[in-house]
This record gives C-alpha cells, sequence and structure tokens, in this order.
C-alpha cells in the first residue's frame, strides 16, 4: 500500500513524517564507532521509505548540523569537521586524552562566556533545542553523542569568534577520535539523570542569562567531570 503524505512531502511507516523517522532511528540505532549511517538503499528500506523521501529527510539534518556527508565514504552523525582528516589521524597517533582534556578546558569555558555575551535570541533558542532534543530518552550511547557535539557547537558558533569555532572544530574532532571506542560502564545508553543532562542545563541557562561567568565556570566543571567519567571507563580491548 502506497504510504500517506503529510502537508509538507513524504510520509514513511504509519504514516509519521520520514524527518520524524530517521530522527528516531538516530536517537536509537547502533551506530558503528565512526558514526557512520547504513548505505542509502538499506536505511530507506529500513524506514520504509523512498530514497528520494529519505534524501530529503537527510538533507534537513544535514542543514541543521546533525549529519555531514564525504562523497564516497558515506553520511556520518554529527557535524562536518573542518579539519583535514589525516591531519586529525597524525595528531592523535601523537596526543593524549589529557591534552585534549587540558585543550577543551582552555577553549570551552571561554567560548561559553563569549556566547553568554553574544549570543542572539535565534542562537539561544537554538541552544534550548539542542539541550531538549539531548535530553530525550531512550538514546543509545552514539546517538547521545551526535546530540552531544550538536549542543556544543551551537555553543561554540553561538560566540561569534570564527577562529575560535574552527579551532574548536578541530578539537571536536581530535576527540572524537581518540575516544571512538570508548567502552562504557553501562551498555545501552545514557541512563535518565546521567550527570550531563543537568551540567548541559546549566551551561545553556547561563548563556541565555547572559552570565558569562557563570557559563564559563559551568562549562569548566563539566568538561572536567567528562574526563574523569572517562579515566574511570574499562580500557580498551583489542578486536
Amino acid at each position: 500500500m502506497r504510504n500517506e503524505r503529510d502537508e509538507n512531502g513524504a510520509a514513511g511507516q504509519g504514516g509519521a513524517p520520514v524527518l520524524t523517522l530517521l530522527q528516531a532511528y538516530l536517537a536509537k540505532a547502533s551506530l558503528p564507532a565512526s558514526g557512520r549511517l547504513p548505505p542509502e538503499r538499506a536505511l530507506a528500506q529500513e524506514l520504509g521509505v523512498s530514497r528520494a523521501e529519505l534524501r530529503q529527510a537527510l538533507a534537513a539534518l544535514e542543514r541543521d548540523g546533525q549529519l555531514w556527508r564525504h562523497v564516497g565514504k558515506g553520511t556520518f552523525l554529527g557535524s562536518r569537521p573542518l579539519a583535514a582528516i589525516g591531519g586529525v589521524a597524525e595528531l592523535a597517533a601523537r596526543s593524549s586524552l589529557e591534552e585534549v582534556r587540558q585543550a577543551r578546558m582552555v577553549l570551552e569555558p571561554q567560548l561559553a562566556a563569549l556566547a553568554a555575551r553574544h549570543a542572539t535570541p535565534r542562537q539561544h533558542a537554538a541552544l534550548r533545542a539542542a539541550l531538549r532534543d539531548g535530553c530525550a530518552p531512550g538514546q543509545s550511547w552514539r546517538g547521545f553523542e551526535g546530540q552531544d557535539a550538536r549542543l556544543h557547537r551551537e555553543i561554540a558558533a553561538a560566540a561569534g569568534n570564527l577562529a575560535l569555532l574552527h579551532l574548536f572544530d578541530q578539537l571536536a574532532t581530535l576527540r572524537r577520535t581518540l575516544t571512538w571506542d570508548r567502552q562504557r560502564l553501562r551498555p545501552g545508553g545514557p541512563p535518565p539523570d546521567h550527570p550531563s543532562f543537568a551540567e548541559h542545563a546549566r551551561i545553556v541557562g547561563a548563556i541565555v542569562e547572559g552570565d558569562a561567568e557563570g557559563a564559563s565556570a559551568a562549562m569548566a566543571g563539566h568538561v572536567g567531570h567528562v574526563h574523569r567519567l572517562i579515566e574511570a571507563e574499562p580500557p580498551r580491548t583489542a578486536p
């Protein structure tokens, strides 16, 4: 039977809009460590939609910075890295998570403070939306990581400094490279009381209120806590 259509275009299983189906899939799917989505044909079959309908939904998420595409390699969860992949791989081979933590502690609290001073009402709305989506229940760890990356990049973009945004993207790509195969203490996905949810809320709240000092302190506390959690996780095992 032909799928129903919503007023904005395609609909998939049960008449649900394709974009909604895709977002639900990404929130719960167990993607590879690289964040690569299944091939277009397989994903369209999984969602019960046509490839043309799927492409429209993928394009919408790409415009929002939730996906990026690499010609010849596929579509990946997260924002497009500005750094060259080869350069990041070389840097990752010479870096450690402790160095990444130190770099984040220098950069990200300052970005949060700048965002508190310069963010526009539209950027406030984007931060609130990213915060809401990042706390959605039932997410896989990979889905949560994608939403976490989205929120942190929205903060970096709201700082209003393209040079610092470029540095943030490079650092975020390096961090993802170093933690792609991390072992989790809790399988499945984040619990409802995952500490990052409340920490993110404090950061966004301070930014929206224009509290630069509070935003900086909240971000510093969050980055430090995240890296302590990573240190407490089991060591990586060989495949």
